[in-house]
């Protein structure tokens, strides 16, 4: 695509990022949104989207995508994703940045772990991902024992250009291994304190709420799970309000390690299943199912007393590999939304919680949002959304920097 091509979509409902706004057209030129309302410019390229909402590319917050699924991701709307675990090199990363076929990715590379912690209590040896040809094994370096490690695996994790820094506080409760070595209080407080230094963020996986409590003692910025062991209790929502964290709190993964998702139920949706594979439809027909004593209503009081104490809400989906069950690249993070509402969040609140917030909390001023000079990373739906979370799956059209992907 020419960088001087314009196109203009008018008479269309626009979700801002924030709210609906009065004006009924987008002006795109090469990569960038130039003009949020007004008249059509000379040579435009015009879409009449009557009957739609115009969004802003989708953010997953939570995600371990390779580059087939950030593909499959793409036709869901979803232009940016932050992957929580990534195993490629920072040459292959720079090779990924130049694409706009997928969807565009922050990453943390590995997390910080315990020696032999969490995720490898889970992972059979024949299942560790293969590293390219020529990978430097160094850049691998993630287990920490000692606050001497931390620092040296949040430098190695810099110089690989990681966005954040992700750390697992797990004992392995939740998964059906108790036990699993877990990272202490003090390798997490230096972990945090390191990533800080280099002005980086500190995110953790905790699906406990004494996980919780000590990734926020420790100075993290951000939970990327909700706890599932415990229904909330007031201490623990002022805990969290206080220390200023945001909440990812990925209910369909939450849901699938209970073992009482309705993935399954979601997959039969025609909107859903027509762009996935079979092995991915299956995969949504599966349950991680190893904490069956948890509750999914759990979940999702937990999630809406969060957001009425006014704790920022970012929507994501923990999609992986079909082998784990209950959640699937792009359509999940779709079925996550519809957790949301189903918490007890306005259509409305749920869109903010996967466009605008996320955006901000992670520091992208360049999308999350429709307005003048923003990225063209838009999402044009069928319906709307405002009144009918489920409209999000209605997908007619994804831009991603100004590139079109026509779905219908």
């Amino acid at each position: 695509m020419g960088k001087d091509k314009i196109t203009f979509i008018t008479n269309v409902k626009i979700f801002d990022g924030e709210c609906v706004i009065e004006k009924q057209s987008v002006t795109i030129k090469g990569e960038k949104i130039v003009n949020v309302g007004g008249s059509a410019p000379d040579g435009a390229e015009v879409i009449d989207a009557k009957g739609c909402t115009l969004l802003p590319g989708l953010i997953d917050a939570h995600t371990h995508a390779d580059p087939e699924s950030r593909k499959i991701a793409l036709t869901f709307g979803v232009t940016t994703a932050y992957i929580m675990q990534g195993y490629w090199s920072k040459e292959q990363k720079k090779a990924l940045d130049k694409r706009r076929d997928i969807a565009d990715a922050l990453n943390s590379f590995f997390a910080v772990t315990a020696p032999g912690g969490h995720p490898h209590e889970l992972i059979p040896k024949s299942a560790i991902p293969k590293m390219p040809q020529g990978f430097d094994m160094s850049e691998a370096i993630k287990f920490a024992s000692t606050p001497e490690e931390a620092a040296k695996v949040v430098e190695k994790r810099v110089e690989q250009d990681a966005n954040y820094i992700k750390i697992m506080v797990e004992d392995g409760t939740v998964f059906g291994k108790p036990g699993t070595p877990d990272i202490t209080d003090e390798v997490l407080a230096a972990t945090c304190a390191e990533a800080h230094r280099f002005g980086k963020m500190a995110v953790a996986h905790t699906m406990t709420i004494k996980a919780s409590e000590r990734a926020i003692k420790a100075g993290i910025d951000g939970l990327m799970h909700i706890f599932i062991d415990k229904p909330y209790t007031k201490e623990i929502i002022d805990t969290i309000v206080n220390s200023g964290v945001f909440v990812c709190p990925t209910i369909v993964a939450g849901a699938s390690t209970i073992g009482d998702s309705d993935a399954g139920e979601f997959a039969k949706d025609e909107r859903v299943c027509s762009k996935l594979s079979e092995e991915w439809i299956n995969a949504l027909h599966k349950h991680i199912n190893s904490y069956p004593q948890g509750k999914t209503e759990y979940l999702l009081e937990t999630v809406k007393a969060l957001h009425d104490a006014g704790v920022d809400i970012l929507a994501g989906a923990d999609s992986s590999t079909p082998d784990v069950g209950g959640m699937v690249p792009g359509a999940s993070l779709h079925h996550e939304l519809q957790l949301l509402a189903k918490a007890g969040l306005t259509p409305i609140e749920v869109l903010r919680a996967v466009t605008s917030v996320p955006a901000r909390r992670f520091g992208l001023i360049d999308r999350g949002r429709i307005v003048d000079g923003a990225r063209a990373d838009l999402l044009l739906v069928k319906g709307d959304p405002t009144s009918n979370i489920s409209d999000t799956l209605s997908v007619q059209s994804v831009w991603r920097q100004g590139v079109c992907l026509t779905i219908i």
